[in-house]
């Protein structure tokens, strides 16, 4: 089976991100991944930079610097890199796939758009939506927002989450009859002990085939406990 981290964070473009690109990439290397997809946090999120003094083309310039050095030392290491997003609504996120920097430089008006209205118009737009956590407690969380008809699957396994909201999520994604998805939430690398993600019978080739393949139902989730 070849092996796929769907949820990553890297520093410095993720605040809340301790290890830089290399770390992470050599990490998922080592444990034989066949690929990553780096997810930082988006505009709207713990992005690692001053959104208010900065154009907005300059902020998606920041926020595709870490998946663009990603693909390098891919490259250079033999790991597949591969891009995503973690979109926020007030600590309620959103995992987004199939839409690269020339898209987004292309359409700063999705920073204006009401949340629903912006999943809607990035499914129109050939992206693959999956809502992170959906049953994620915090503090920091007012109240849980779920948006079943604006999304296309749900993270039922989140590695860094307790297993009664994993449970939840997936009876949710049972009940709407969303995709199931899982991916690890990693924002320490090698210093993360609980991973999660999905696999398939033969390698992606590209985000696209990642999209149709996850959406025939081909992908596998898997769960794993590192010593």
């Amino acid at each position: 089976m070849y092996k796929y981290e769907t949820h990553l964070h890297t520093f410095p473009v993720s605040n809340c991100a301790i290890e830089e690109v290399r770390e992470n990439l050599e990490f998922y290397k080592s444990l034989s991944y066949d690929g990553v997809f780096i997810t930082n946090h988006f505009l709207d999120g713990n992005i690692n930079i001053n959104v208010r003094e900065r154009t907005y083309n300059e902020k998606i310039e920041f926020y595709f610097s870490d998946y663009e050095r990603a693909v390098e030392i891919g490259k250079e290491i033999g790991l597949k890199v591969f891009c995503g997003i973690e979109m926020s609504y007030g600590g309620t996120d959103f995992l987004v796939y199939g839409l690269d920097k020339e898209w987004f430089l292309a359409h700063p008006e999705i920073m204006d758009m009401k949340k629903s209205e912006e999943l809607e118009f990035l499914k129109e737009s050939g992206a693959l939506v999956i809502q992170a956590h959906p049953f994620r407690e915090a503090a920091y969380i007012d109240h849980i927002r779920l948006f079943p008809r604006n999304i296309h699957g749900v993270e039922i396994v989140n590695a860094n989450r307790k297993d009664e909201e994993n449970h939840m999520a997936e009876i949710y994604a049972e009940h709407y009859g969303l995709i199931k998805f899982a991916g690890s939430d990693n924002h320490i690398a090698s210093g993360q002990k609980k991973l999660a993600g999905v696999c398939f019978n033969e390698p992606i080739c590209s985000v696209d085939d990642f999209i149709n393949r996850v959406k025939n139902g081909e992908a596998e989730i898997f769960y794993t406990v590192l010593e």
